[in-house]
């Protein structure tokens, strides 16, 4: 599987998930650029700093063809409802949602123009799940499935492609909290029926195939990539 001579630009790759479809693209020798606030400092990626909450023309300086966008910034919000302000809805909804949306607008054309482009975006297992405490990232990411199949299905006439991988507790720096002792690691361990909790490369070998021609039969999908976390009881 190779990524040769395509231009892949992943947002949110300073860390966690992002970092690695990244790093993983630029091994199969894509042409990587990576927006986010922060400098990754992946060697032989371009980086273009963005917040996609001021977001404005940063993006423009991307090649005219785009082959594939990995928006990969999220948050976990985990508090029970009648904590959570209206504000914090909005938040979550503003990184998830919101800025996926106006990458995506300000990158249509140039994946339009590939003739055959990928978009990768992330929500959870808890959308289909159901689970406490869950309910701001559960609704952001709920929105983000429901934005990727319509868009999976206006973007098929012009061979666009549109998926979203949910996962279950991935060791990244937003799950840090959650994974802070060995005592909960182990137990995260043993929530998933595979027997371990996710790692960035989980996500990043999945994300590289979707982007590769070797998926290009593959969209409109919400692919679990969970341990087996919402469909298996063992």
């Amino acid at each position: 599987m190779s990524l040769s001579g395509k231009n892949i630009l992943v947002v949110g790759a300073s860390s966690g998930i992002g970092k690695s479809v990244a790093e993983l693209s630029l091994q199969k020798s894509a042409n990587v650029f990576v927006a986010g606030r922060n400098d990754p400092k992946i060697q032989g990626a371009n980086y273009i700093s963005l917040d996609v909450n001021q977001m404005s023309t940063e993006l423009d300086e991307l090649p005219e063809v785009l082959h594939g966008v990995v928006y990969a910034p999220g948050s976990i919000n985990l508090k029970p409802f009648h904590r959570i302000k209206l504000e914090d809805f909005q938040a979550d909804m503003n990184i998830n949602l919101f800025g996926a949306i106006k990458v995506l607008q300000a990158c249509m054309g140039r994946l339009k123009k590939a003739e055959g482009a990928s978009v990768i975006l992330y929500s959870t297992v808890a959308v289909n799940m159901g689970m406490n405490f869950h309910s701001s990232i559960a609704a952001a990411k709920g929105a983000v499935e429901g934005l990727a199949k319509s868009l999976a299905a206006e973007w098929a006439g012009i061979n666009i492609r549109v998926n979203v991988l949910a996962p279950s507790l991935t060791d990244t720096p937003l799950a840090e909290r959650l994974l802070a002792s060995d005592e909960k690691k182990e137990a995260s361990n043993k929530r998933h029926p595979i027997g371990r909790y996710g790692q960035p490369a989980d996500l990043g070998h999945l994300t590289t195939l979707l982007l590769s021609d070797e998926g290009s039969w593959i969209t409109g999908q919400i692919i679990g990539v969970d341990g087996g976390m919402s469909t298996l009881r063992t």
